[in-house]
């Protein structure tokens, strides 16, 4: 856990994350990787020299048109003293019922960011911060050039203007296997996903397309942020 606080601490210093006053809304979905940046930002408010407050929002999809069990996380937020709030949404019926999408992966994401950024809002927040990691950046990195042609990632800082609403990755500078490990270390609560898409998308496939690119080029995906950072691409 020591070194998923210094990496998430050293993200928030180098990009100035986090102000004096803020109050962050930080969306929940229940797997590991929004889990730990919950635990890790609350480990941090304890200690950082500006003060924040936190809100933990969990998007409920009601897949099949059931609501999903998250008593788990709201002991967790008790234990943490973070307010939880869960937002009932249709997302599962809009997306597989009524379109029937194929890909929804796309959709699903430009909808549930767009409710989330509400309740945000609604909250009284003027950030938000999701769970990715620096795989999910080396990965959006490589889907973007190999599948639009195009030279560019996700932020770890960036101004919604639609919403006046501030979009921070405090997890950027963290590998995947670091969360893992410390969300094993801290014996967190993991929710696992009721998605049908889970695991069979083309995030999954570029995850393991530089898992077996790494066995030929060693650090590929450190080697990707590296590039991004010097070349500053998409504000890195």
């Amino acid at each position: 856990m020591k070194k998923l606080l210094s990496l998430t601490r050293a993200a928030i210093d180098k990009y100035n994350m986090i102000e004096e006053g803020d109050k962050i809304a930080v969306g929940v979905s229940g797997g590991k990787d929004s889990v730990a940046l919950l635990y890790v930002l609350s480990r941090i408010r304890s200690f950082y020299p500006k003060h924040f407050d936190l809100v933990a929002v969990i998007l409920d999809y009601q897949f099949n048109g059931e609501s999903q069990d998250f008593e788990v996380l709201q002991t967790l937020c008790d234990n943490l003293n973070v307010p939880l709030v869960i937002r009932k949404t249709n997302l599962w019926e809009v997306i597989f019922e009524i379109r029937k999408e194929k890909n929804p992966c796309s959709l699903c994401a430009k909808m549930r960011r767009g409710i989330l950024h509400d309740v945000a809002k609604e909250q009284g927040c003027n950030k938000v911060a999701l769970g990715h990691h620096a795989d999910d950046a080396a990965e959006t990195f490589m889907m973007n050039l190999l599948n639009g042609g195009n030279i560019g990632c996700f932020s770890p800082v960036s101004y919604l203007s639609n919403k006046d609403l501030y979009q921070i990755r405090p997890l950027v500078f963290a590998f995947e296997a670091d969360v893992e490990r410390a969300v094993k270390r801290e014996n967190l609560p993991v929710v696992k996903s009721k998605c049908p898409a889970d695991k069979n998308t083309n995030r999954e496939e570029m995850k393991q397309f530089l898992a077996e690119l790494e066995k030929t080029y060693p650090g590929a995906r450190k080697k990707i942020l590296g590039a991004m950072e010097r070349g500053h691409v998409s504000a890195w």
